[in-house]
């Protein structure tokens, strides 16, 4: 596509008209219904007329520059650099989020759908650039979950490429075998967590979500041709048995294979979790032994960090070009179509009737 000069709201990749009037998202499970006026679980979506549009295309929460292995990725181009990049919005609420105002989004995501949002716009052309002048070797999309952010990925994934610059994809997997073939020409690594093997632990951050489309999307990427990494936070009191981490191990074994990494890492409190005690270190190697145990070959224990987090905080006018003033100017859709009429704010903790 070509992109637009200024912000403005851009139609979702994919979607299809159905005969009760609404629209259905096909970026991520959910696979939302939305009627005109209203956004999907993520928040991102809104459908103006029976056309799905994106609100946060070119939109940046947050952007860093680290090791791949922080993502973590350790067998792709590892000891290059990552200029790594989030949005708003995500399809899981997981009650120990890290990054809980970059991927839920909420209050963001609203501003956007008012016309009233300072946040900073970046073409991928100047994303491309930033990175090239960062001498970073790959981008990587993060912080937020990329599925909802699909339509930018997508074009500066194209343009990175053509720079000489890898594209690595950090996703909870709750995502389409439309989404998964529209990325796999221009995305070269899946970081995915594998959370549980519990379809219980998954309904308490997504309700219609199951483990076995989770590691349905890991496998289909890895056919695809996607370099694929899977990591599981280990949260006690919740995905801390030491036979479902072997069973983890063993689905990486027979799926991935013996060499595929697996990362373990350590929870640490957020939220809801917040009473909830950072891991015991042993409960990371015992996860780790069982992992070797079931045949894993390359297992990684980091015990001084749970999440992939924009480490630094420094302000995105750090890293592009432009000062703060012209980064954050008033974003308003240039085609008239983002206006207060009809955009539903509802937050996804009320009962709306948005998304099924």
């Amino acid at each position: 596509m070509n992109a637009p000069a200024r912000y403005q709201l851009v139609e979702t990749r994919l979607q299809e008209r159905l005969a009760d009037g609404t629209t259905r998202c096909n970026l991520c499970l959910w696979r939302c219904r939305i009627g005109h006026g209203q956004r999907g679980f993520c928040q991102a979506h809104v459908n103006r007329n029976g056309t799905l549009y994106n609100l946060s295309w070119g939109i940046l929460s947050s952007i860093s520059i680290d090791a791949i292995e922080d993502k973590p990725v350790r067998h792709f181009r590892p000891g290059t650099r990552v200029l790594s990049v989030g949005s708003y919005g995500c399809s899981f609420r997981c009650g120990g989020c890290h990054n809980l105002d970059i991927s839920w989004g909420v209050s963001a995501l609203d501003d956007l759908a008012r016309g009233r949002s300072t946040a900073a716009w970046v073409r991928p052309q100047e994303l491309v650039d930033t990175a090239v002048r960062a001498g970073v070797q790959g981008i990587a999309f993060t912080y937020s979950e990329p599925a909802v952010w699909l339509e930018y990925v997508l074009d500066v994934s194209r343009l990175a490429h053509q720079a000489g610059l890898y594209t690595v994809y950090v996703s909870n997997s709750f995502v389409t075998d439309e989404a998964l073939e529209l990325m796999a020409p221009h995305i070269d690594v899946l970081c995915s967590d594998i959370k549980s093997l519990s379809d219980d632990f998954y309904r308490e951050i997504c309700r219609p979500a199951r483990v076995r489309q989770v590691l349905h999307a890991i496998r289909r990427a890895s056919e695809l041709g996607i370099h694929v990494e899977t990591r599981t936070n280990i949260i006690p009191g919740k995905n801390d048995d030491p036979r479902e981490h072997y069973r983890i191990a063993r689905w990486v074994r027979d799926h991935l294979g013996s060499d595929s990494p697996w990362h373990i890492t350590r929870f640490f409190p957020a939220y809801r979790l917040a009473d909830v005690p950072p891991t015991p270190e042993a409960s990371l190697f015992a996860a780790r032994d069982e992992a070797l145990r079931a045949g894993l070959r390359n297992v990684y224990v980091y015990n001084d960090k749970g999440c992939d987090c924009a480490g630094e905080n420094r302000p995105l006018e750090y890293y592009l070009e432009g000062g703060s003033e012209q980064l954050h100017q008033p974003r308003k859709c240039a085609a008239a179509c983002c206006g207060e009429d009809g955009v539903l704010l509802k937050k996804y903790e009320q009962a709306g009737g948005n998304t099924e």
